[in-house]
């Protein structure tokens, strides 16, 4: 049998496989249509320090080979979810990630207090790419000197396994990437989406009920590809690869440009099976290789 595991910052994932910040929520309503069981490691919806009530509809709308929402992420709080939350996920044995968003870089360091001492959070997530007020509404992520402050911000008071997500809207992700571990990354997950939107040609309006929108899906899967085979020659610790994963094709791509393991998001909107097909898939790709782990596909693209 193939050897599915990997490892993300001392991490131990039965599979490379995981859920995405996004699309999975909290995972209370894709464990109805979905098995939680069959990722390798899961990721929650964006978590602010306090509720947000999430953007005005109409919240998506279907672009060629790819999706646009309306990024605002509803959630209940970083109290509410530390103390409801994640208790839930608990049960499915799965490592938990905590994606979380901060407006300033003191909001940052007040979300790694209020998840340091919570039972099954694995690591956090910050998203870098999310507009804040620290820096006149620029993103976290749009140079090397903010992203550093960023993670050096959650180093202060969390301690366990930290991922930082890139934006792909920088001139030099690897100078990013460079400066986030420099501050305390312990592993780096990229590409979020892409800034789009949409127009409607009989309102003369943005179909989108909020704005900036967010391109996702297999439009975006070259641009983070991209971005993963630049950052993981820059960097030495694991990347975790995503934007468009609709196949175990796309996994095995991801894989090679140098990723540990790789996130699924709005695939699971269209296809909530596709960890379990991709998985399937994916021991078959090995066996017919000849490839005992999957860690062997690491960076397969420019190691040799």
């Amino acid at each position: 049998m193939v050897d599915l595991s990997v490892e993300i910052a001392g991490i131990r994932l039965r599979n490379p496989l995981m859920a995405a910040s996004g699309a999975f929520g909290y995972g209370e309503e894709y464990s109805r249509v979905g098995d939680i069981r069959r990722f390798g490691a899961v990721t929650t919806r964006g978590t602010t320090l306090r509720p947000r009530a999430g953007s005005q509809p109409p919240l998506t709308l279907e672009t060629p080979s790819g999706i646009l929402n309306s990024l605002d992420p509803q959630n209940p709080g970083a109290e509410t979810v530390a103390r409801e939350k994640i208790p839930w996920l608990r049960q499915f044995g799965v490592p938990i990630i905590v994606n979380i968003l901060g407006s300033t870089y003191d909001e940052l360091t007040e979300l790694g207090a209020v998840f340091s001492d919570v039972e099954g959070v694995s690591a956090l997530e910050v998203n870098v790419g999310q507009p804040g007020i620290a820096r006149g509404g620029l993103t976290f992520g749009t140079d090397a000197r903010s992203s550093y402050r960023a993670a050096v911000a959650v180093r202060k008071t969390w301690k366990g396994p930290l991922i930082v997500k890139l934006p792909p809207t920088t001139a030099d992700i690897a100078a990013i990437a460079r400066a986030a571990v420099e501050g305390g990354a312990d592993a780096l997950s990229l590409i979020g989406p892409l800034a789009g939107m949409a127009i409607d040609l009989e309102t003369r309006k943005p179909v989108l009920g909020n704005l900036p929108g967010w391109l996702s899906g297999p439009a975006i899967r070259p641009v983070a590809i991209s971005c993963v085979y630049q950052v993981s020659q820059a960097v030495g610790v694991p990347v975790i690869g995503m934007g468009g994963v609709s196949s175990c094709r796309d996994v095995v791509e991801f894989m090679m440009a140098g990723a540990t393991a790789v996130g699924i998001g709005s695939g699971l909107l269209s296809n909530p099976g596709l960890p379990s097909q991709i998985l399937g898939d994916l021991e078959m790709y090995c066996l017919q290789e000849g490839i005992a782990s999957v860690s062997d596909l690491i960076g397969k693209a420019w190691k040799e």
